[in-house]
């Protein structure tokens, strides 16, 4: 048994693969989430349009204090590059929103590519899309977890080429896994990336 074999198989369920997600040691749900190539992650996503609603306590559980990183390793399904992590932090000031950035190898070339994440809630065709959205319109306007980089918006040095006018809009696929659909303005890139949570 494995993730690849569960989300090819045509009868396999979300819950299902969810299931199994859960069952495994830390190590292995990262293993298995780093073998998932393009095809995979894009079926994987319309599967995940069953489950229940991915929310912001996903990414951050509701007992992390604010300004408290947590890590998710992440792959992609660009040619080039495909291990990453997306760090998430609450922010000190209550409100229904995380601040976040991309840390890699492309860091020093591309930027930290700097995002909020939020809700995407009240919006018809963006709750369709995911019930949140990892938003690089905007950037983090308070502070941010000790030892990130200093902020900076998607629309300075290369990092217009990757995070300018993007948005990643996210499915729940288990309690640590989740998966991702990248659009740039309105049009859907054809770009996937599946995220593995640390406990």
């Amino acid at each position: 048994m494995s993730l690849t074999y569960l989300v090819h198989r045509g009868a396999t369920h979300i819950d299902e693969i969810a299931a199994y997600l859960d069952g495994l040691t830390a190590d292995h749900r990262r293993h298995e989430v780093r073998q998932l190539g393009r095809a995979v992650q894009e079926r994987l996503y319309d599967l995940a349009a069953a489950a229940k609603p991915i929310t912001l306590e996903h990414f951050v559980p509701a007992d992390t204090p604010p300004l408290r990183e947590v890590i998710h390793d992440g792959k992609n399904t660009l040619p080039v590059f495909q291990t990453f992590q997306k760090r998430f932090c609450r922010p000190a000031e209550a409100g229904e929103r995380l601040f976040g950035y991309n840390e890699g190898i492309t860091k020093p070339l591309l930027g930290p590519g700097f995002f909020v994440a939020h809700p995407t809630a009240g919006n018809a065709e963006w709750e369709r899309r995911g019930a949140v959205v990892v938003d690089y319109y905007m950037v983090p306007d308070g502070e941010v977890a000790h030892g990130w980089p200093r902020v900076v918006p998607n629309t300075h040095g290369l990092q217009v080429l990757v995070y300018h006018q993007t948005r990643d809009f996210m499915r729940r696929v288990s309690a640590h896994v989740s998966i991702g659909a990248a659009y740039k303005g309105e049009k859907k890139l054809g770009a996937y990336f599946c995220l593995c949570r640390h406990d």
